[in-house]
């Protein structure tokens, strides 16, 4: 099931949230454990019992990391390969596959289609987390498997993240309170998140794949970079929009989800685009993977930022595409850290040319990078990068940006770049701070209002609704 869905916006959301909060405390957990599975049921019942296999995995190898301190890491290792041969096995089998029949033709015709489960990659990463902090003493082990089933499979952060520690929830896990601020509060998030997805996302989105999955024999180089600029906007309000509905219906249900963005796109460097951007992914990658392998205490500090964003693309996807732009980032975060190693000017001083030069730079950087990763085939990234950068002139082009910018459209496109440089969210705090009180709060609330009804009309009356970090 996905957020922005009728099923989901119509009946599962209101009914989970009324019947949750009319229930007694004793029987909170379990409900909301049992609406989560059916949630992730809906679409793919059959893996619900992958999902469970991996609680299961995590549930005993916690226990019996912390019941044995001599054998807590042969069991934390056996717990860690486990779930990531389960994560490889469904994620990576087909490309794999793929891959040795492109130059053994007929090879392997036994095995068949492996569908991947929806949000395997979250839900391994955040088992992993927990067994790991147990075994790092900064997480008591869950003896009540129920609620580390909950923990794992709660359905706001289910399928597309933020990734959630264990550290994050235990306590609100045990007991917890919804006051009514928290319920507006989260309402607010959730309705500026539906909007980002339902609105923006699947309005630009639209853009976006007419151009990149069109044929690139007759693109021009505007409509080429315009295809690119649309996609760098729809990931972003795709992703952060399904973040913002998870974090406040997990503030309506009591509890707090991490931040996951930032307003990425205002970075002056790759580095801080990825303190903004997926937070609880770099974060988690920092925690679990570049600190123990060494951080930038030991002369590998390259070798171990290589690593990262290596595992950070083949984390995104099955992919060449996905592969190369984790690397491409990789790279951009290592040149970085080489001239700034290298400068003689170790504090960081800050001019309006400089500022500009670096934030272009990064979003050069950026646009480039979302063309590897959309289109994920080589070969085509290297043809649209070709046309993007005037490298290869195609005699006749179809169309120009205009065929593809209604009035429509183009109101879109500005909002989104508006929004994405953070200028609605410094106008609201300004506003917040000039005018606060009774009046402002009942025309935001209408305005909320009127958010929820123009998204809820997209969803109903829309047919393009994909979620991207819906496969991951």
């Amino acid at each position: 099931m996905v957020f922005s869905t009728v099923i989901f916006l119509c009946i599962f959301l209101p009914l989970t949230l009324i019947i949750y909060h009319i229930l007694p405390w004793k029987l909170k957990n379990i409900y909301l454990l049992i609406a989560s599975l059916i949630f992730y049921a809906w679409g793919e019942p059959k893996y619900v019992l992958c999902m469970l296999f991996t609680i299961a995995v995590d549930y005993f190898g916690a226990l019996l990391i912390s019941k044995d301190a001599r054998g807590g890491k042969i069991y934390l290792i056996i717990t860690v390969i486990i779930n990531l041969l389960t994560l490889s096995f469904f994620k990576y089998t087909d490309f794999l596959v793929g891959n040795i029949r492109a130059v053994f033709p007929g090879a392997l015709s036994f095995v068949p289609q492996i569908v991947m489960p929806i949000g395997i990659s979250f839900y391994t990463f955040q088992g992993i987390s927990y067994v790991v902090d147990v075994y790092r003493d900064k997480s008591i082990v869950r003896k009540d498997p129920l609620k580390l089933a909950l923990y794992i499979s709660m359905f706001p952060q289910l399928i597309a993240g933020p990734i959630v520690r264990y550290t994050d929830v235990n306590k609100k896990i045990d007991e917890r309170k919804v006051t009514a601020n928290d319920l507006a509060l989260g309402a607010e998030r959730f309705i500026l998140g539906l909007f980002k997805k339902s609105v923006l996302a699947n309005g630009i989105g639209a853009i976006a794949d007419q151009i990149i999955l069109g044929d690139i024999s007759v693109m021009g180089t505007a409509v080429s970079w315009l295809g690119a600029i649309a996609y760098t906007l729809q990931i972003f309000y795709d992703f952060s929009g399904y973040s913002d509905m998870a974090i406040g219906i997990g503030k309506m249900l009591g509890f707090d989800f991490p931040e996951n963005f930032n307003d990425p796109y205002i970075s002056k460097s790759i580095s801080e685009f990825w303190r903004r951007w997926h937070i609880s992914l770099s974060s988690w990658f920092r925690d679990y993977v570049y600190i123990p392998l060494g951080g930038s205490r030991k002369g590998n500090v390259y070798i171990n930022l290589f690593i990262v964003f290596l595992l950070t693309g083949i984390w995104h996807g099955a992919g060449w595409g996905f592969l190369l732009w984790g690397l491409w980032h990789g790279f951009f975060v290592i040149l970085e850290r080489v001239i700034r190693n290298k400068s003689k000017d170790k504090h960081k001083t800050s001019n309006i040319i400089k500022d500009a030069f670096l934030h272009i730079y990064t979003l050069l950087v950026v646009i480039n990078g979302w063309v590897l990763f959309k289109i994920v085939s080589v070969r085509r990234t290297l043809s649209y990068l070709s046309v993007m950068y005037g490298l290869k002139k195609n005699l006749f082009t179809a169309f120009s940006p205009g065929y593809y910018l209604s009035g429509e459209r183009c109101v879109l496109l500005i909002i989104a770049i508006l929004g994405a440089f953070g200028v609605f969210s410094g106008l609201s705090a300004f506003i917040r701070k000039k005018a606060g009180g009774p009046v402002f709060t009942v025309l935001y609330r209408i305005f909320l209002i009127l958010l929820l009804i123009i998204s809820y009309v997209s969803v109903i009356t829309g047919s393009y609704n994909p979620f991207i970090y819906f496969r991951f």
